[in-house]
This record gives C-alpha cells, structure tokens and sequence, in this order.
C-alpha cells in the first residue's frame, strides 16, 4: 500500500483532509457517495456507505430506529450470544 500524506484544511465552515481521485476509485467511492467515519484504537476508518434494498412495506425511517436501538443496546444483544 502507498502511503499518501495529505494536509488537514479549512474547507468553508468545516475542516476537510481532500482525497485523490485514484485513492477514491481504488474503494469505489465517487464525488456524492455517502461515507461511514469511524473511530477505533485512535485510527480513523472511511469506508463506502452501503446502500441496501428495503423489502416492500419496510421504510427508511423504520430502518434508522431499528439501527438506533440496535447500537443503543449493543452490549446487550452481543452478551445474549453467550448464552
């Protein structure tokens, strides 16, 4: 893996790291993709935002709880697994 160094700046109101085109090809990600941001062992991980089918009947803001309740409670369901 190359190792790209790149400046942390003022973009408008925000501060930005800008990207490569060929970095952002390499994962697939383009100009108006959502991304994900995590942080984990003080590393910032960037990954391509997935967008999945919803089956008929289900909405996208159902989905967003579902996934509030699901982090919210993520200790919870991971120690369910143990049992």
């Amino acid at each position: 893996m190359e190792l790209i160094e790149r400046k942390v700046t003022k973009i408008g109101n925000s501060i930005g790291i800008t990207l490569p085109p060929e970095v952002l090809k390499q994962v697939g990600i383009a100009q108006g993709d959502d991304v994900q941001v995590e942080v984990k062992d003080g590393k910032i991980i960037l990954r391509k935002k997935e967008h999945l089918q919803l089956p008929d009947g289900v909405d996208a803001e159902f989905m967003e709880i579902l996934n509030d309740v699901i982090k919210k409670h993520d200790k919870a369901f991971k120690g369910l697994v143990d049992r």
